[in-house]
């Protein structure tokens, strides 16, 4: 999965589990409100663990950089 479809993926479930928690508080439902809040961290979880990927890709094509630059020296 790129990176843009992982950042929409978490995206999407950031909303729609506040949507679900809403949805669980209008109608007075603790388990949709319970699972809205779940679906939104999970979808917060996974915005962090794109995140993460992208500083760690970065470091390591800056690390092969400078090993294949200091190996044409």
């Amino acid at each position: 999965m790129s990176d843009v479809n992982k950042k929409f993926d978490s995206k999407k479930d950031q909303l729609s589990g506040k949507a679900k928690e809403v949805e669980g508080k209008v109608t007075g439902d603790r388990a949709r409100e319970a699972q809205g809040k779940t679906q939104s961290l999970m979808g917060k979880a996974k915005d962090k663990l794109a995140d993460a990927e992208e500083t760690v890709k970065g470091v390591v094509d800056e690390a092969k950089d400078k090993m294949k630059k200091t190996s044409d020296d």
